[in-house]
């Protein structure tokens, strides 16, 4: 059984807007190594659309990008990915599953059928997700920047505090910080 691992860009003050954060070779190489870390992808339906929207045409080369964004979209083009949506059934992008039926038996198949662990890159879908308590590790990095707005992380709440164990803090040279926490058990 692969682990799940949620990881995303924020800001100081918990914001998850994606416009937010340090979009630069360095946190692109970050991701990048997470991706090719783990055995597939999971998100969201918005999250997917976001993505959908953008890295299939940087990986066929019909946008200018530098070497790093390519590189993160080429993986990206042949990572398994895994969608959670009640509303959306077709997912037309390379190497796309939709997950059906009952979320934590869908997400708990998943981790069992994926020893490489899954990557999970949905602020709103974590939310649930820890709420089910399936969410084994979190790769968080956070940029130098206080947003003043949102969406952010955990917004809608969780039923308790949830407990961790720090594995690493590794600052970038571009401010940011990269955060690895494990749940306590």
């Amino acid at each position: 059984m692969g682990l799940l691992t949620f990881s995303l860009n924020l800001t100081l003050d918990g914001c998850v807007d994606h416009q937010e954060g340090i979009a630069d070779d360095e946190t692109h190489a970050f991701f990048t190594r997470l991706m090719d870390e783990s055995g597939a992808m999971l998100w969201g339906r918005v999250t997917y659309e976001m993505m959908e929207s953008y890295w299939p045409a940087v990986a066929r080369g019909d946008l200018e990008a530098p070497a790093a964004i390519r590189d993160w979209a080429a993986k990206l083009e042949v990572k398994p990915k895994y969608v959670v949506s009640s509303t959306r059934k077709h997912f037309p992008w390379t190497n796309s599953h939709h997950i059906v039926g009952d979320l934590p038996h869908g997400v708990q198949a998943l981790k069992d059928a994926t020893p490489g662990g899954v990557l999970l890159g949905s602020g709103a879908l974590a939310t649930e997700l820890d709420r089910l308590d399936l969410i084994d590790e979190y790769k968080l990095l956070v940029h130098p920047r206080i947003a003043g707005h949102g969406p952010t992380l955990y917004q809608r709440g969780l039923r308790a505090t949830r407990q961790l164990d720090l594995l690493s803090a590794t600052p970038l040279r571009n401010g940011a910080v990269a955060m690895h926490y494990r749940r306590a058990r």
